[in-house]
């Protein structure tokens, strides 16, 4: 699989009795077996408020690569496409529980997902051939 795209952003109202703004959208593209496809997250805003308490990112911009800024909002599908491999074949995820949110997040490879982050900003790619690469191995 590669990586050509990792971004996210805040839902804004369509409409004022909507509740849009509450949510946040992250987005992967990426080519599998020659079609190029884009998995959408979309998860609640408090979230992006409370990662600290389960992550190692302590502040947003969490990445700092090449003078561009990556929001942690930018990683989240990554993160969860790379932790839930079935989901390249799924356009849309709604993630509404903190407790399911904070699982994604556990045992990441920060090293190893800034080497991605970095690939895709800086050559507009990143061949991610094995998702288990970026999972902390216990010892």
């Amino acid at each position: 699989m590669q990586i050509l795209e990792c971004k996210g952003y805040e839902l804004e109202k369509a409409q004022p009795n909507t509740s849009e703004d509450f949510f946040n959208r992250s987005e992967v593209r990426f080519v599998e077996d020659g079609e190029e496809k884009t998995f959408h997250l979309l998860y609640i805003r408090y979230f992006d408020e409370v990662f600290s308490q389960f992550t190692p990112f302590q502040e947003d911009p969490i990445f700092n690569i090449a003078g561009k800024e990556v929001f942690f909002k930018d990683i989240v599908a990554i993160v969860c496409l790379i932790k839930n491999p079935s989901f390249r074949h799924r356009k849309r995820v709604y993630i509404n529980t903190q407790k399911e949110f904070e699982q994604y997040f556990s045992e990441i490879n920060v090293d190893k997902l800034k080497e991605l982050v970095e690939g895709v900003l800086q050559h507009g790619k990143y061949n991610l051939d094995s998702p288990l690469l970026f999972i902390e191995q216990s010892h």
